[in-house]
């Protein structure tokens, strides 16, 4: 059961088009309203639409995500390089920790992002209630 027995269950909110929205940082609602303000700050209502986005719970999840994604492509990808090229290890090490940074600060606001909007889309969180 729910803790607020006023549910908006009425309109379907596709769960695709608000993941790519959020990935995109944009409000999953309308799609055009810029959901973070800063680098990881979520905004508490979208600019555009006036959606409320305070009920978001990213939490840690974008970081897991981000540290899952950036493990699995560069493990691999190191263990190539050294294989294939046998660069310095000094060298190896700079391209590499330069490529982790890079791409942990790329995808971490996208997945933050991504993940409100999964939260908006299933109603979790309180994403769902009527106002008022």
């Amino acid at each position: 059961m729910s803790e607020n027995p006023k549910v908006d269950a009425g309109e379907e909110r596709p769960l695709y088009p608000s993941l790519w929205k959020g990935w995109r940082r944009k409000c999953p609602n309308c799609g055009s309203g810029p959901m973070l303000k800063g680098y990881l700050k979520v905004r508490d209502t979208c600019p555009v639409c006036n959606e409320e986005l305070h009920h978001q719970r990213a939490d840690d999840g974008p970081a897991y995500l981000t540290i899952l994604i950036v493990g699995h492509i560069m493990a691999p990808t190191l263990l190539i390089a050294f294989e294939t090229w046998r660069p310095d290890p000094l060298v190896l090490f700079t391209i590499f920790a330069v490529g982790c940074v890079a791409l942990s600060l790329y995808l971490l606001p996208r997945l933050k992002g991504a993940l409100v909007a999964l939260q908006w889309s299933k109603r979790m969180h309180g994403f769902g209630q009527v106002k008022g």
